[in-house]
C-alpha cells in the first residue's frame, strides 16, 4: 500500500550531516521531519536543500515512513520540492522569542509559532461552541448596524464618524436594537460582532475594538431566567473546550474546570462585607474595580469557584435601560477568574419609568426616540447580556494579555497591522 502524501508549509530549521541532510516542515497540524540520503533521492534535491533558509514556504512530495527517532515518529522522504517562495534574511522575529509588540507587528508570522496558533485554535472552537448552544436553544442569530445614531452608554467611549454629513458613532453596543426587536416576533435573539470603545486604558483586559456575544429574550419573568441561559452558554463552552481542545490545551499548559450548576450568586452587600474582612474599603454604591474583582477572586479560588454572578447593582451605578428594584437594580455581572466577563440584567420595559430614568441620568429622550418609539406598542417584559469573547479565550487559557487572544488588536497605540 502506497504511503505517498503531499505537505505543505513553512521550514523549521534545516540541518546537513555529510551525505545525510533533512529539514523540519511546519504546517498547522505540527511538524514533520523532511530526510534527504545522497543516492537515495534525486541529486537535484540533495542540493536543493543547501539554499534553502528557514521559513521558506514549500510543497513536499513523496513517501511517509516510520523513524523512531523523528519527530513523531514519521519522515518524508521526497520525490519533489517545490519552493513556493523564499523568506527575506533576516527574520523580522524570532519565534517564541520576540518581545509581545514585535510579535504584533508580523502577526502572520507570529502565528506560525505554534503555541501562539493553539491560542486560536481554541478561540476558534469556543465561537464555534456559541453558535452550536443558542441554535439548540432555539435563539434566532441576528445582525444590528455598526454605524449607529446614539451609543447606548453615553459618555466619551463612542468613536464619533461622519455619516454623509451626519455625526455618526461606531457600535458601542448592540443594546437598543436588541431591544426593539423584543417588540417583534424575534423573541430570544443573539448576536455575535465587533464593538468599539473609545476607552484610554492600558490595562490586560481592555482594548478598542472588541468581539462581543449579545443576548436579549422576551417574556422573562426576572433577570434570574436571563443568568439560567448565560450561566448554561458558558457551561457549554467550557465542557466542549475541555473534550475538543486538549491538544492545545496541554501545549498552552492550561486546565478547564467545568463548572457545576448553577454558578454561585453573590449579592452586592455580601461582596462589600467579604471585601470589608480583607480590609477593603468600599463606600456603599461603589462599582466594583479591577483589584476589587480579583480580591473576590482570589478569595473563591480558594474554595475551587472560578465562575460566579454579583447580583443587586445599586441602581445608581447601572445604565438607564436597567430595571430598578427599589435602591437595587436588577442587573447582574458574571465574573471568571477575577474577571468580568458578562453583564446583563432585566430591562425597563414600561416607557413612562424608562424616559423618567433616562432624565435622571443626564440624557435626552428626544435622541433616543427611535428607541422609544418601540416601547409605545406592546413591549414584553425582557433582559438580556452581552458576553466578551475575548476575556473569555483569555481567561481559559490564562493568559495575562487580552492583546494575546487578537488577531490584529486594537488599542490607543495601535492601529496597524
Amino acid at each position: 500500500m502506497s504511503n505517498q502524501v503531499t505537505l505543505k508549509g513553512w521550514i523549521e530549521r534545516v540541518r546537513e550531516l555529510g551525505g545525510l541532510k533533512f529539514f523540519i516542515l511546519r504546517n498547522r497540524d505540527g511538524v514533520t521531519q523532511v530526510t534527504l540520503k545522497k543516492g537515495v533521492v534525486k541529486d537535484e534535491l540533495f542540493d536543493l536543500v543547501g539554499q534553502m533558509h528557514r521559513e521558506d514556504c514549500l510543497i513536499v512530495r513523496g513517501e511517509l515512513k516510520d523513524a523512531k527517532q523523528a519527530p513523531g515518529g514519521k519522515e518524508l522522504v521526497p520525490d519533489s520540492i517545490e519552493v513556493v517562495n523564499k523568506a527575506e534574511t533576516p527574520l523580522p522575529i524570532e519565534l517564541g522569542e520576540t518581545n509581545k509588540d514585535k510579535r504584533l507587528d508580523y502577526r502572520y508570522m507570529d502565528l506560525r509559532d505554534h503555541k501562539v496558533l493553539s491560542v486560536f485554535k481554541v478561540r476558534s472552537e469556543v465561537l464555534r461552541l456559541i453558535r452550536e448552544y443558542y441554535a439548540n436553544e432555539g435563539f434566532f442569530e441576528v445582525q444590528t448596524p455598526v454605524i449607529q445614531a446614539a451609543g447606548a452608554e453615553g459618555g466619551s467611549e463612542l468613536f464619533p464618524i461622519i455619516y454623509y454629513g451626519k455625526e455618526a458613532f461606531l457600535k458601542q453596543s448592540p443594546q437598543l436594537y436588541k431591544q426593539m426587536l423584543m417588540a417583534s416576533g424575534l423573541d430570544k435573539i443573539w448576536e455575535i460582532g465587533n464593538a468599539f470603545r473609545a476607552e484610554k486604558f492600558h490595562t490586560r483586559k481592555h482594548i478598542s475594538e472588541i468581539t462581543m456575544v449579545d443576548t436579549e429574550m422576551a417574556w422573562i419573568e426576572s433577570e434570574e431566567d436571563v443568568m439560567r441561559v448565560v450561566e448554561g452558554l458558558v457551561h457549554h463552552v467550557l465542557k466542549g473546550v475541555s473534550k475538543n481542545c486538549k491538544d492545545q490545551l496541554e501545549l498552552l499548559g492550561a486546565t478547564v474546570n467545568v463548572p457545576e450548576l448553577p454558578f454561585p450568586r453573590l449579592h452586592y452587600d455580601e461582596v462589600l462585607k467579604m471585601l470589608d474582612k480583607e480590609g477593603v474599603k468600599l463606600e456603599w454604591g461603589s462599582d466594583f474595580g479591577d483589584a476589587e474583582e480579583r480580591r473576590i477572586g482570589d478569595l473563591l479560588a480558594k474554595k475551587g469557584t472560578e465562575l460566579y454572578f454579583f447580583t443587586k447593582y445599586p441602581s445608581q451605578i447601572k445604565p438607564f435601560y436597567v430595571m430598578m428594584d427599589g435602591k437595587y437594580s436588577r442587573g447582574f455581572d458574571l465574573d471568571f477568574k477575577g474577571m468580568e466577563i458578562t453583564s446583563g440584567g432585566q430591562r425597563e420595559h414600561r416607557l413612562d419609568i424608562l424616559t423618567k430614568i433616562m432624565k435622571s441620568k443626564g440624557l435626552d429622550p428626544h435622541k433616543f426616540e427611535f428607541y422609544l418609539n418601540a416601547f409605545k406598542y406592546g413591549m414584553p417584559a425582557h433582559g438580556g447580556f452581552g458576553l466578551g469573547a475575548d476575556r473569555v479565550v483569555q481567561q481559559i487559557l490564562n493568559l495575562p494579555d487580552i492583546k494575546e487572544v487578537v488577531l490584529f488588536p486594537r488599542t490607543t497605540e495601535r492601529l496597524v497591522p
